[in-house]
């Protein structure tokens, strides 16, 4: 019997959540990640050797992995040293890094990982090459790249993608993510930031022209929390919104929204910080979106922060794609 395919796509600490539970599932996962993060470890190796961000690729692996849990510990160390190269680092980055030099590629450098590490899928960078984000803002203002973005703080009208040399048309994804679009059952987009770790797969041509040829069920895992910079004063159906003026049709079958409160003494402790507010509700204009809404408690306080929770959100997505398409 053939397995159902699920193709997730997006960045940041939201997918990785939920491939350490889709895994456990007799399904084929496949992580598509952003390669347009210029900060922190991963934009200091992409500066220095130019490779792709590894860190958003080192956790789907991670999280994909069947290895013991020193060899996670080891490989998502960072260095907390002064040195001026080290300091920063994971060493999960270094090896991708390394690897990405000896096989001359990231994708041969995340296949041999893979291989290593026993992952339970496949995972892919959006582009085989380091893209460049751009956002156009409200104002008439444009930045580039994703650090500067969100430096300014301010309401983004829109953003794309570049190659390194400028050139729009130069942005590609290998044959293997179009494939992965292509082939799914389900396509899972996010959790994750919009603008910047969603976006920025999706504004790839011809990322963006198979999700709208695809016959795949697309879902939408829509954020929790609004995020200064990107997303403040957002409603679910504001996601959407962005999301399919974008890709320039309406495009999202399903959307998963969290219906539990957070707490307020979490959003007290939020004011002035990134994450604002919890993202408000409007199911009609999600429906005015041409979205199945489903709506319920996806909501894990951890880590001093309101995070989806992974199994719960997982059992939904189960549910959906064992379920007849309507």
């Amino acid at each position: 019997m053939r397995r159902k395919k699920v193709t997730i796509i997006g960045g940041g600490t939201g997918i990785p959540v939920l491939l350490n539970e889709l895994k456990n599932y007799p399904i084929d996962i496949t992580a598509v990640v952003t390669v347009a993060d210029d900060g922190g470890s991963s934009g200091v190796l992409r500066d220095y050797i130019n490779i792709v961000p590894p860190g958003d690729i080192r956790n789907c692996l991670v999280a994909l992995s069947d290895i013991p849990d020193i060899y996670r510990d080891i490989f998502q160390y960072r260095f907390h040293t002064d040195d001026n190269f080290f300091a920063g680092h994971a060493i999960g980055n270094l090896i991708i890094a390394a690897l990405t030099e000896m096989k001359g590629n990231i994708f041969d450098a995340i296949t041999t990982l893979s291989n290593i590490m026993r992952v339970n899928g496949k995972v892919y960078a959006a582009s085989d090459e380091p893209l460049v984000l751009h956002a156009n803002f409200m104002d008439g203002t444009s930045a580039v790249g994703e650090s500067e973005i969100a430096k300014h703080r301010k309401r983004i009208k829109e953003v794309y993608v570049t190659h390194r040399n400028n050139r729009i048309e130069d942005a590609t994804a290998r044959p293997e993510v179009i494939d992965a679009i292509m082939d799914a059952d389900m396509i899972v987009l996010g959790p994750g930031s919009l603008f910047t770790s969603i976006l920025p797969n999706l504004m790839i041509p011809n990322v963006k022209q198979a999700l709208l040829d695809t016959k795949a069920h697309v879902v939408y895992i829509c954020n929790i929390m609004t995020q200064l910079g990107e997303t403040e004063s957002f409603s679910d159906a504001d996601h959407v919104r962005v999301l399919h003026r974008h890709l320039k049709a309406m495009c999202i079958d399903t959307v998963l929204v969290n219906n539990a409160t957070v707490p307020d003494d979490y959003l007290n402790q939020q004011k002035g910080e990134e994450y604002l507010f919890q993202v408000r509700h409007n199911f009609d204009g999600l429906r005015g979106e041409g979205c199945h809404v489903i709506s319920t408690n996806f909501l894990e306080m951890r880590d001093n922060g309101a995070f989806h929770d992974g199994k719960k959100v997982v059992e939904e997505l189960i549910g959906l794609l064992n379920r007849p398409r309507m």
